[in-house]
C-alpha cells in the first residue's frame, strides 16, 4: 500500500453554482477535503445534498464553478477536458450505480477495454484473471443482457480495477441491487481494494457501507458537516 500520508485527492474551496429559471442554485459551497493514499472514504448525505456532484468534480468528470482540485498531484481544475481525460485514464477507476457496461461487448471485452486503451499487451490475461477473482471466470463470453444485476456490477468492479487505478470512485455501487447481492458486491469491492492498495472514495446512502470505510464525511446543502 502507498504511504498513508500522501494526499492523492485534494479539494480547496470547491463550489458549484448552476443557473436555473429561479436564479442561481448553489450545489456545493466552499468544500475543503484531503484524501490520503490507501484510505477508504464514504461521502454520505441525503438525496440532493451535493454528494454525487462532489464525486464527479473530485474525479474530473465535472468542473467546479470555483476552487481547485488536485488528483494524484495533477491540478485538474487547470486543465481542459482532453487533459483531464488523460489523468482519469492514468489513475482513476469508476463503479456506477447503473453499471455502465457496453452492451455490444462481452464481459471479457468490457473489462479489457480500459487496459487496451492504455496500450497494454496483457489486457486479455489481466481481464480473465480479474473476472475469475469476482467469480465470473465462466461468464467471460456473456453479454451484459445475459447477466443479472449483481453479475453486471461484478463485471464493472473488475473493469474498474483492470487499469490498476490510484483512486477508485464509486457512486451508490449497491443502489440498484437487492440487499444480499449488494453485500456480496461490497465484500468484493473492499477485498479487491485491499489487494490493490487503491484509494476508495464512495458515495452512498447505505450506513452499513459507510461504516466499513476508514472515514466518512457528511454533506448537507452543499457543505461538509
Amino acid at each position: 500500500m502507498n504511504s498513508i500520508n500522501r494526499v492523492v485527492v485534494r479539494a480547496e474551496n470547491v463550489s458549484k453554482v448552476v443557473p436555473t429559471a429561479e436564479g442561481e442554485l448553489t450545489i456545493l459551497a466552499g468544500v475543503n477535503l484531503e484524501i490520503n493514499a490507501g484510505e477508504s472514504l464514504a461521502i454520505v448525505g441525503a438525496s440532493g445534498s451535493g454528494k454525487t456532484t462532489l464525486l464527479g468534480i473530485l474525479a474530473g468528470l465535472d468542473a467546479p464553478s470555483s476552487g481547485a482540485v488536485a488528483l494524484d498531484d495533477a491540478v485538474i481544475t487547470d486543465m481542459d477536458e482532453e487533459q483531464r481525460a488523460r489523468v482519469r485514464g492514468r489513475c482513476v477507476g469508476f463503479v456506477f450505480q447503473s453499471f455502465q457496461l457496453l452492451g455490444s461487448l462481452t464481459a471479457l471485452e468490457n473489462v479489457m477495454l480500459p487496459v487496451e486503451l492504455r496500450g497494454e499487451r496483457t489486457a486479455e490475461d489481466d481481464a480473465r484473471a480479474l473476472l475469475a477473482k469476482v467469480g465470473l471466470g465462466d461468464r467471460t463470453s456473456h453479454y451484459p443482457r445475459q447477466l443479472s444485476g449483481g453479475e453486471q456490477q461484478r463485471v464493472a468492479i473488475a473493469r474498474a480495477f483492470a487499469s490498476k487505478p490510484t483512486v477508485l470512485f464509486a457512486d451508490e455501487p449497491t443502489g440498484n441491487l437487492d440487499t444480499a447481492t449488494g453485500e456480496r458486491v461490497i465484500d468484493l469491492l473492499f477485498e479487491l481494494n485491499r489487494e490493490f492498495g487503491t484509494t476508495l472514495v464512495l458515495v452512498t446512502h447505505d450506513s452499513r457501507l459507510a461504516e466499513r470505510c476508514d472515514r466518512s464525511i457528511e454533506i448537507s446543502g452543499g457543505r461538509l458537516l
